[in-house]
């Protein structure tokens, strides 16, 4: 699972390395999600996400992954989208 973060938004995706595809994707960025809710600042939008993208790789049969920060510190943000795909049954 890697995630990204940019000023407003924050993007995560679950990927096979070994094929090189990506299996699942959620970000701050969707449709979707922009008129679903506001949130009320960009770590509960971050936390959403994490729980999303575990929502859907338990749909796809994703139960364990290892996660990658891209280099940002495990804090904030980078921190709730792990969190909240944790809650939601994602290991790693």
């Amino acid at each position: 699972m890697s995630v990204f973060r940019s000023a407003k938004h924050i993007y995560s995706q679950i990927i096979d390395d070994t094929k090189g595809i990506t299996l699942v994707t959620a970000s701050t960025t969707e449709k979707e999600i922009r008129e679903q809710q506001k949130f009320e600042n960009k770590t509960a939008a971050a936390t959403y996400i994490g729980q999303l993208i575990a929502q859907r790789a338990t749909e796809k049969g994703i139960k364990s992954v290892v996660f990658d920060r891209n280099g940002f510190l495990y804090h904030g943000r980078i921190k709730a989208v792990s969190e909240g795909a944790r809650k939601a049954g994602l290991d790693f």
